[in-house]
């Protein structure tokens, strides 16, 4: 993609990564970015970004219904009670990725929110950058992959027994959750 922004059929200029396929494009509009503080919803964030690791968003998004549905909705209570034959059960899942070590890490992330001795968003937005502190990207060169924040987010998180938390995958869990605003100049969306 050469483009940072692109119109749509709809006459709306978006970030040129969702205008593809319908399902990026209702992601994009309505959640990508859009502030998020809700401790289940982050933890499903924080779940489906580790399974999106060295696989497309898309493929990720499109399952996500499944996901939903064999974790309990992400009710961390509820995941955190799921046992090994759980995890079998969840190997042969075609809806599903079907990678042992995402699908413990969901496991035993959900216990480590329960251990944590506050809030999972309050840790999580503890690491997000002062509004307006990054400039907005122009251009596909100008957003990083890992900053500062991502790496310390990234640290803190494995400090405490999270899995799968990588500093590229922590950043990405901070553009879809709206701790840093990556819309492109002239999207609809940018703030």
């Amino acid at each position: 993609m050469s483009e940072a922004v692109i119109a749509g059929e709809d006459g709306l200029v978006r970030c040129s990564w969702s205008a593809a396929d319908p399902d990026y494009r209702r992601y994009h509009d309505d959640e990508w970015g859009t502030e998020q503080r809700d401790p289940r919803a982050l933890y499903e964030k924080l779940c489906l970004e580790g399974f999106q690791a060295g696989l497309s968003w898309i493929t990720i998004l499109r399952r996500r219904p499944a996901f939903r549905e064999v974790f309990h909705n992400f009710e961390v209570a509820e995941v955190a009670a799921m046992h090994e034959t759980d995890v079998e059960r969840l190997l042969q899942d075609a809806r599903i990725i079907r990678h042992r070590g995402k699908i413990e890490a969901t496991i035993s992330n959900a216990r480590a929110v329960l251990a944590l001795d506050g809030s999972l968003t309050d840790l999580m937005w503890s690491f997000a950058p002062e509004p307006g502190q990054l400039p907005r990207p122009q251009a596909w060169g100008d957003v990083p992959a890992v900053t500062a924040e991502s790496t310390a987010l990234s640290k803190e998180l494995r400090k405490r027994g999270f899995k799968f938390v990588g500093p590229t995958t922590m950043y990405a869990l901070m553009q879809s959750t709206g701790m840093v605003d990556d819309h492109f100049v002239g999207c609809f969306r940018a703030a």
